[in-house]
């Protein structure tokens, strides 16, 4: 009687491609971030639709590596390395290099000059700018100048969100005073525009910094959701276009995104 060597088949490895592995671990770190409390690796690998042994073992990798946080209970969380690269891509985010590229294809798409404007006090100083060339009509918003807040459509964005009693204060302390006939001078003529401003969501200047120059403007948040700066689209009267407002809007919104503002 002849007898047999039975050799058992192994469980086939595991295919460790490297992009299937990266793409697990952002399953998992995207699970993590989805809860505001520690995580039980049951939980994760059900989120994630992995195995419970390969999402401990990734797991592991990123613990060592302190994107992940594990307790002794065996629960996860975010690590403290994440929070120290955020704050590093952070810190070299710069608002004007951020916001030249939407800007640039803003201007491309409308012919005319774009704004970056922020608050120093109670006026904008404008701090970038692309020219349209289109027109001898000299626009005032050239990088360095400064305007009040009444008067601009990016002021008016800030004064906003100063809130009812701090624009009244604005207006005592500075009496609104007037840079053409069309400027606003009086607090309820203010108080009436800021409510325009609050429901739509943009801000308009009609003459009331040049005579002859128009402009739409719309807000720029950060991460922590500060209003940090105004983008506007600029004009001469006779091409104002007020449906230009929601191409404004959204080109203000992808700046704010790409500085970490995330809407509600």
């Amino acid at each position: 009687m002849s007898s047999r060597t039975i050799v058992e088949t192994p469980a086939p490895a595991e295919v460790k491609n490297p992009i299937q592995v990266i793409e697990r671990m952002m399953k998992l770190l995207d699970a993590l971030a989805a809860h505001p409390d520690p995580v039980s690796l049951k939980q994760l690998a059900l989120e994630s639709g992995l195995h419970p042994s390969t999402a401990h073992r990734i797991l592991g990798a990123m613990t060592q590596s302190g994107f992940v946080d594990r307790s002794d209970a065996g629960i996860y969380r975010l690590g403290i390395r994440l929070l120290e690269l955020g704050s590093l891509v952070k810190s070299r985010i710069s608002l004007r290099d951020t916001a030249m590229t939407a800007m640039l294809k803003l201007h491309a798409a409308t012919g005319e000059s774009v704004n970056l404007g922020i608050r120093a006090g109670d006026e904008i100083v404008y701090v970038e700018r692309t020219s349209s060339g289109r027109s001898s009509v000299r626009v005032v918003h050239i990088v360095g100048a400064r305007a009040p807040l009444h008067t601009t459509a990016t002021g008016k964005l800030f004064l906003v969100e100063d809130g009812t009693e701090k624009v009244r204060d604005y207006a005592r302390r500075t009496g609104l005073p007037p840079s053409t006939p069309e400027s606003i001078t009086t607090l309820p003529e203010l108080e009436k525009e800021l409510e325009k401003v609050r429901r739509h969501a943009v801000a308009f200047d009609l003459d009331e910094v040049e005579a002859g120059v128009r402009c739409i403007a719309a807000g720029i948040r950060d991460d922590s959701g500060e209003l940090v700066a105004g983008l506007s689209l600029s004009t001469p009267s006779e091409r104002f276009n007020p449906d230009r407002a929601p191409l404004v809007r959204e080109t203000a919104d992808e700046i704010s995104k790409s500085l970490g503002y995330i809407s509600k």
